[in-house]
């Protein structure tokens, strides 16, 4: 399992090995969690002492001031805070770190931070509250992956810039130790990110260069849908349809799933995934178009529904005018490792038609 803890969101991943080639387990998922909802949190706590007000206008009028004060936080707190010295504590120095933002204080605030000489000392437990929530909901999702994997994960890499939070690594390692054999966190976090990242890309260039995998030292052979894909077709409407999707022509139109290419299932890099048994409505048509659509749902009916969304369109010719509705097409979709692409065959004389669209949203990095 990767756990990707960056500085916006969370992304886990399950993969298994076998060989060179790697598969994907689970679906991926992420939240809004990473480590600057931390200093978010940070930021809260001083708007709560000094006043909303004060660093809201030290944020308009001074910003890389308020970027220096966060990043002194980060170098002196949030960086070293481990969970196990209940003495620890944050003394933060207005005057070194942010001088401009005294003007901005006022009331019972000015004459509190002038009695205090300008010194805010932020305790042990105000620094772990501005952790646990994001901490709890990491948790929560590598629970859901473990559970979804059938808890069944060998290693847990923990990466990215907030993995360094010893407090992080050390929630993780006590909730899973008994679960996942081993919890490695690289010396470099961020950088093996990126290097995964050169990496892979290296290797896709080879293989589309070279049309070797020689050197490509894991190949990606299956992934998990994170969406449910289909087409629009036109049926015939029944009675047991609404009466207002019934057309001119006593037609409707449907989300009509494609088999195989279902939200949460497996499926092969590459592989085509087919549906038969398509033709035109109209006998006298000359051309097809297939709409395809998708949607984080594990089923639809149809394609206006709240959340499903148009992937592509892509359009066939249809000659042979005289075979009427005799003319049967076929269409397939298939999974590459950067791309999504479509293909349409005219089942009649051959003709063939491909398309890639442009948009990956299996590679996106979604939270929701």
């Amino acid at each position: 399992m990767i756990v990707d803890c960056g500085g916006g969101t969370v992304d886990l991943t399950t993969r298994k090995i076998v060989g060179k080639e790697i598969g994907e387990i689970t679906e991926r998922a992420g939240d809004y969690c990473g480590s600057t909802f931390v200093d978010r949190a940070f930021l809260e706590h001083l708007k709560r002492t000094l006043g909303h007000s004060a660093i809201d206008q030290l944020s308009e009028n001074h910003y890389k001031q308020l970027q220096y004060m966060v990043q002194n936080f980060c170098r002196q707190a949030k960086f070293l805070f481990t969970g196990d010295d209940k003495k620890f504590h944050y003394e933060l120095d207005i005057l070194d770190t942010a001088r401009d933002l005294q003007q901005y204080v006022i009331g019972e605030a000015e004459e509190l931070m002038e009695e205090k000489q300008w010194l805010i000392d932020i305790k042990y437990n105000e620094i772990k509250s501005m952790f646990d929530p994001m901490v709890e909901r990491i948790l929560k999702l590598i629970d859901v992956q473990l559970e979804n994997c059938g808890n069944e994960c060998t290693i847990m890499f923990l990466v990215g810039g907030f993995s360094q939070s010893v407090y992080l690594q050390k929630k993780i390692k006590e909730k899973y130790k008994d679960i996942v054999k081993y919890i490695s966190v690289p010396t470099h976090p961020i950088a093996s990110v990126v290097r995964g990242a050169t990496l892979y890309g290296l290797g896709l260039y080879d293989t589309v260069v070279n049309n070797s995998n020689d050197n490509v030292r894991h190949k990606l052979t299956t992934r998990i849908l994170k969406f449910t894909y289909g087409i629009k077709v036109y049926d015939v409407w029944k009675k047991s349809d609404p009466e207002e999707r019934k057309t001119s022509k006593r037609e409707i139109i449907r989300f009509f799933p494609i088999k195989g290419a279902k939200r949460g299932k497996e499926v092969k890099i590459d592989q085509e995934i087919i549906v038969k048994d398509l033709g035109p409505n109209d006998p006298f048509q000359t051309k097809a178009t297939f709409y395809v659509y998708y949607t984080r749902e594990y089923d639809a009916k149809y394609c206006d529904e709240p959340g499903v969304k148009l992937l592509g369109k892509l359009t066939i010719n249809l000659p042979d005018i005289h075979l009427g509705l005799d003319r049967p097409l076929i269409f397939g979709l298939s999974f590459g490792k950067m791309e999504i692409k479509g293909t349409a065959r005219n089942a009649t004389n051959g003709q063939s038609y491909l398309t890639t669209f442009e948009v990956n949203i299996e590679s996106e990095e979604e939270s929701d």
